[in-house]
């Protein structure tokens, strides 16, 4: 396995009281494999990934708990400098607001030829070539000449295959894609997705996608695991969770994405807001909210239950997940 996250808990200590952020999250991805992370605002997916990639702000955030192994060691035990060596040449992230990730005051051949000049010491004339020839393969018009540009002289869409160029440079076995279509336009969103994936085909990459968006991940994900309030709440291969969720909060992401099939009909929304991490409720954290609750939810909290009878592995973190599953 190229990554696996085991029972990682990361907190952070706010006026309010403590932030558990991340509440025993355990996954894992293995080379050319996608995995796609779901779930709203605040679930804990951008903080997993944080953590994986070493650039968490430490403090106020704190790892209590929990394993990270890549290629087998886990990361956790690692001095800086060498966790610096695993970034870029092992693993890269690929933000989602490429704008305010690139910096603004420098040609993106700059940035790109430094993953070169920095990691493999390299002439800035041979980097400056290898950024063109990275441009090149993200599909961006004119390379040669445009390599001399600015960040703000480049659209959204054109940014962001900047941003992904950057991530592979190195040519990482894993790359962690915080929410890469965020304010894309959906042809723009299409074209990078494709792209992702014909990359992570092409070089064997395991690859994280970071999103809350279900439409995106369909055709790109081979499994998905659902966050809520910090917690794994589902994991399936990407088609059985577009066929039978087994959780409540995934059948309600599932039904609040709009339908041809459907129209002039009201857009289904979950009822309620995400839980404040900082008092998150008893037993099932979603059971405020969940249409399903019984009393059994408000007191004891659900462990991630192994769906018996599938087809491969899943789990549900759901106290009723046959009823869900066969609703």
């Amino acid at each position: 396995m190229l990554l696996e996250v085991r029972d990682l808990h990361v907190e952070f200590r706010t006026r309010d009281g403590v932030a558990k952020a991340v509440n025993g999250v355990s996954y894992a991805v293995d080379a050319g494999e996608t995995l796609a992370v779901l779930g709203e605002s605040g679930s804990g997916k951008s903080v997993t990934a944080q953590t994986i990639m070493g650039i968490l702000d430490v403090p106020p955030g704190r790892i209590t708990s929990g394993e990270i192994l890549f290629d087998g060691r886990d990361l956790l035990k690692l001095k800086e400098d060498e966790r610096r060596r695993v970034r870029g040449a092992g693993m890269a992230m690929i933000f989602q607001d490429a704008l305010s990730s690139l910096n603004p005051v420098l040609t993106v051949g700059e940035q790109l030829g430094e993953m070169f000049t920095v990691h493999r010491g390299m002439s800035r004339k041979d980097a400056r070539a290898k950024a063109v020839e990275l441009m090149d393969r993200v599909r961006i018009p004119a390379a040669r000449e445009r390599v001399r540009q600015y960040p703000h002289q480049f659209s959204g869409g054109m940014r962001q295959r900047i941003m992904i160029a950057m991530a592979i440079a190195l040519e990482p076995r894993l790359i962690i894609a915080d929410e890469p279509t965020t304010a894309l336009d959906v042809t723009v969103q299409a074209q990078v997705m494709d792209l992702l994936a014909e990359l992570r085909r092409e070089y064997r990459m395991g690859l994280i996608l970071i999103t809350h968006d279900l439409g995106v991940v369909a055709d790109v994900a081979d499994r998905i695991a659902v966050m809520y309030a910090g917690r794994i709440v589902e994991t399936a291969p990407v088609h059985d969770i577009y066929k039978a969720p087994a959780h409540p909060y995934t059948r309600g992401l599932l039904e609040s994405i709009p339908r041809l099939d459907q129209k002039g009909r009201e857009l289904y929304a979950i009822k309620g807001l995400p839980p404040n991490l900082t008092r998150i409720p008893s037993g099932c954290a979603f059971h405020p909210r969940c249409p399903m609750a019984q009393d059994v939810c408000r007191t004891d909290v659900p462990p991630l239950y192994e769906v018996t009878g599938a087809d491969a592995e899943r789990g549900s973190a759901c106290h009723f997940w046959r009823e869900c599953l066969n609703g």
